[in-house]
């Protein structure tokens, strides 16, 4: 494996919105994010990879993940799980999924009508 560096990620504005909203007071998680971005970056773990290879998980990301799971205590499982499914440990990891299609957009059909 290997590590591709990436630049300084931004929160994307929907997860930071959705992460507020659901959060308004905050998390560990979010605090991490926010007070302690930038602690740390994939450059500082390039001399533990080598150059070639297929690249691997951020290391930064996963330096995060560490810090996290400390935190809230918990197992890797549960820290894998958190990752997965919480909003707050998404913001803290800039990680966001696909965005979902607007309303009123229609894709598609997936069944055809009967004609008659």
């Amino acid at each position: 494996m290997s590590v591709r560096p990436r630049p300084g990620a931004e929160i994307p504005e929907p997860t930071a919105r959705v992460a507020r909203a659901a959060n308004p007071k905050g998390t560990a998680a979010m605090w991490v994010r926010d007070r302690l971005d930038g602690l740390w970056s994939d450059e500082d773990f390039i001399a533990w990879y080598p150059r070639d290879g297929r690249p691997g998980l951020s290391p930064a990301q996963l330096a995060t993940v560490c810090v996290l799971q400390f935190l809230h205590n918990l197992s890797d499982r549960q820290a894998a799980e958190a990752v997965r499914c919480r909003i707050d440990f998404k913001y803290a990891l800039v990680r966001h999924e696909a965005p979902l299609p607007r309303a009123g957009v229609k894709g598609p059909r997936r069944w055809p009508v009967a004609a008659g």
